[in-house]
């Protein structure tokens, strides 16, 4: 068999860093993980040819080559999802599909004419479908209630990938989370009941990545790397000697619940291994928001010292905000901007509620009447899918503006620097050398931000301040500086497309109006006819 394996097409979006990647001339953050693990889980006998089309788009001569067409997909990348399986249908092959958007919607994927239906998680599904191809089937869906034990999970192709196109290489250590966050996907996708891999599988995927050459950021996948707070200690424990022999060649990103802030050795852990940031979920500083979302977690200690705490021990935190809670009051927009501004946060990955298929919440409000027509997704440029407790041009407005504020250069420069210098400077010794890329990136901020832009003369002077003060940690900030560069230009598109959407909303309740007023009119006709 000759499968053609396609990773379409990502919009722009919070994740992208479509301006920093540019600047630095790399093409995308990072490779699909997902779909070079079913590459691995394939049978050894198939010829492969891996294509992400954020780095390079697949050739005639691919196409003519393969047997098959294997998609993996996101929500996100819904609409060069569909494109592809009618390309691959016009041109008589077969498709299979896999991945978190069909597992969500497969109606979706059926609707577009994929043949295969590869659903949940691979290493229970591929094996059916293989054992289908073998039979001749024609066409089939394949899905498994069982969760698998990843520590079967061969280690992912990282050799189709072009090193040299991405930002962060992935790995995953765990799949699952312990809670129960009412508008969460995850435990849906991957149950509650965190599993993990054993310290030496990762340590096999670190290895394999060192041994090709790879010294950039290495993005842990999880999502909750502290779901087994058990076993990531007795991973971390074997990482950081590991991390201490090789020099630290890698700097480790991950995602963790903020209950990480109660426990002070996992914290240590962590930064003794190489991990440099943390992204987690905030959500909003609204308490009565986090108690109607279930996620209890986030009431225990107050959010501000959990997050100073979190970062005074060496950990830059990236945090997840959202608005539209049921009976969220107003002016949350202003509250979550004064939330990120008091902990420093560079990075608010700052989105409106998006009622996901399937999760609890989609679920109370199927059953209340209110949702609406559309696809839900976490992107900045989309308005809600459901029908919120406060107008919902009350909601996006507030959001516009908080967005808008926070990425403001001033405002992002003056938190960055805050964040940093609270920040203990240790890092392990290393003699990673710092990379093409890199290096071009800095050239460009130094002219945008040291000479153009209006915070020149606040740009340089705290440069001179983490240089004096943090200089372990000089590399690191002006990286996020340089991550800045997206932000400043993507709050133009996500204010147009909310504009936009507001347009569309505007024009579809004054028909709604139209149409009501038109039918009590004809009701009074014939009312006045009758009488």
């Amino acid at each position: 068999m000759k499968a053609l394996l396609l990773w379409p097409v990502m919009p722009n979006s919070f994740w992208s860093y479509q301006e920093t990647l540019d600047l630095a001339g790399l093409r995308s953050t990072n490779p699909p993980l997902g779909l070079i693990t079913v590459a691995a889980l394939l049978p050894t006998d198939w010829e492969i040819r891996f294509v992400d089309r954020n780095v390079r788009f697949e050739t005639d001569e691919d196409w003519q080559w393969c047997d098959l067409v294997i998609i993996s997909a996101m929500i996100i990348q819904k609409k060069d999802f569909r494109e592809l399986i009618h390309q691959a249908l016009s041109l008589g092959k077969k498709v299979a599909v896999g991945g978190p958007y069909p597992t969500s919607y497969p109606e979706v994927a059926l609707d577009a004419g994929a043949h295969y239906l590869i659903l949940d998680e691979g290493e229970c599904t591929i094996p059916l479908f293989v054992e289908a191809l073998a039979k001749g089937e024609e066409q089939g869906i394949f899905r498994s209630a069982e969760k698998p034990d990843v520590t079967q999970t061969p280690i992912p192709r990282f050799d189709l990938l072009d090193l040299d196109a991405y930002l962060a290489i992935t790995l995953q250590f765990s799949r699952g989370c312990p809670f129960q966050c009412e508008f969460c996907d995850i435990i849906n996708l991957y149950g509650r009941k965190p599993r993990t891999k054993t310290p030496e599988q990762m340590l096999q995927e670190f290895k394999a990545l060192y041994n090709m050459g790879w010294r950039r950021y290495v993005f842990v996948v999880d999502d909750n790397f502290i779901g087994n707070k058990r076993n990531a200690k007795l991973f971390l424990k074997e990482l950081i000697p590991w991390m201490e022999q090789h020099k630290y060649p890698f700097k480790l990103i991950t995602e963790a619940s903020l209950n990480l802030a109660e426990d002070d050795e996992l914290i240590e852990l962590m930064v003794k291994a190489g991990f440099i940031l943390v992204f987690m979920g905030i959500e909003t500083p609204d308490v009565d928001s986090l108690v109607g979302i279930n996620k209890l977690q986030n009431t225990r200690q107050s959010l501000i010292d959990s997050c100073h705490k979190i970062t005074r021990a060496g950990l830059q935190i990236m945090s997840g905000f959202i608005m539209g809670f049921d009976n969220e009051k107003p002016g949350a927009g202003q509250r979550i901007k004064e939330f990120i501004q008091d902990t420093g946060i560079p990075q608010g990955q700052f989105s409106l509620l998006q009622a996901l298929q399937n999760t609890a919440m989609w679920t109370r409000l199927k059953n209340e009447g209110r949702l609406r027509d559309g696809l839900a997704t976490f992107h900045q440029g989309a308005i809600m899918n459901f029908i919120p407790t406060r107008p919902v041009e009350e909601i996006t407005r507030e959001y516009i503006d908080a967005f808008w504020e926070i990425y403001e250069p001033e405002p992002y420069l003056k938190r960055t620097f805050r964040h940093f210098m609270m920040m203990n400077g240790w890092r392990g010794n290393t003699d990673r050398p710092i990379t093409a890329s890199e290096w071009q990136l800095f050239r460009h901020l130094l002219w945008r931000q040291g000479v153009v832009r209006s915070v020149r003369f606040r740009f340089w002077w705290q440069l001179a301040a983490i240089a004096i003060f943090k200089p372990r940690l000089l590399a690191e900030y002006l990286a996020m500086l340089g991550i800045g560069e997206h932000f400043f230009n993507y709050r133009y598109e996500v204010r147009a497309q909310l504009e936009h959407q507001l347009g569309l909303l505007r024009l579809e309740q004054e028909n709604t109006t139209r149409m009501e007023a038109a039918s009590r009119a004809a009701a009074d006709s014939e009312i006045d006819l009758v009488a």
